[in-house]
């Protein structure tokens, strides 16, 4: 039951308080189911990709709160933990940094001796960690530098791991500076958006920066909060997001080798989500 979290503002720098602490679903009130691990990342002004993460519940975790007061951004991706695969150590939580990019993922990619394979020295270099998400990260990276462009590279990745691998679900978000891309493959998951002209603000109700709440495109596991406006992505809907502007794109055929619930270990099969309650 890992959650996504993103936000992109399109431009201002806001914080993203209300969302990851004060929403009636939080990031820090999810983690209370969720408490092997919690991360926050952003980008400063310069553009660069920073985050803080540690393998404690964000409910316990002083310093998530801290940045998610202070911190100013016009991006964020944050993610709660429940370990499906690697130990509790700051390596395995998310979201990840390469190549000027954020990710996190909530799912189960077995066959990752394979996966290991198609990295290059160079690629296997950027894994610390044990997971399957920073495995996949690292191959959605190389494809991304082979392709030149970063949506050909997600969709390039996605599609051999889809066609390849033993997949449950392959839910992420990437990140660049002022850019999301949201991908919920298959339906065994959920993933959901709150768009601008929907409702999606900053922070409905609480400040976010000088000039109050701004409009933003908010990407989450599961509705935060009652607002009617969420939208549950389709399966294999891969979210564009530059600054406000949305775009979908639906250029995956169905998983070769789909894993069921009862192919999971016992600890995989906990850790993914249940399937959230749509907004009344």
């Amino acid at each position: 039951m890992c959650r996504l979290f993103g936000m992109s503002t399109g431009g201002p720098r806001v914080r993203a308080a209300h969302w990851l602490l004060d929403a009636p679903r939080s990031l820090r009130a999810l983690s209370h189911r969720m408490p092997h691990g919690a991360g926050f990342g952003w980008f400063s002004l310069g553009g660069e990709p920073v985050r803080d993460r540690a393998p404690l519940a964000a409910f316990e975790n002083t310093d998530f709160a801290l940045h998610a007061r202070n911190v100013l951004s016009h991006t964020f991706v944050s993610h709660v933990r429940d370990a499906s695969v690697g130990g509790l150590t700051v390596h395995n939580c998310h979201p990840f940094v390469m190549n000027d990019r954020l990710f996190a993922h909530n799912g189960v990619v077995k066959g990752l001796d394979t996966l290991r394979t198609w990295l290059t020295d160079v690629g296997r270099a950027h894994v610390a960690g044990e997971t399957d998400s920073e495995l996949v990260f690292a191959y959605v990276t190389a494809e991304i530098q082979r392709q030149g462009d970063t949506t050909a590279g997600i969709v390039e990745a996605v599609r051999r791991i889809g066609a390849e691998l033993p997949v449950f679900s392959l839910n992420l978000l990437v990140a660049e500076a002022g850019r999301l891309w949201a991908l919920r493959q298959p339906d065994t998951n959920e993933l959901w958006v709150l768009s601008p002209g929907d409702g999606g603000m900053s922070g409905p109700g609480q400040p976010g920066a000088a000039h109050g709440p701004v409009p933003a495109v908010v990407v989450a596991s599961e509705p935060m909060d009652d607002h009617p406006g969420w939208r549950l992505l389709e399966p294999g809907e891969l979210l564009v997001v530059d600054g406000l502007e949305e775009t979908s794109f639906f250029p995956f055929t169905p998983l070769a080798l789909p894993l069921q619930r009862s192919e999971l270990t016992a600890r995989e099969a906990a850790s993914q989500q249940v399937t959230a309650t749509a907004p009344s």
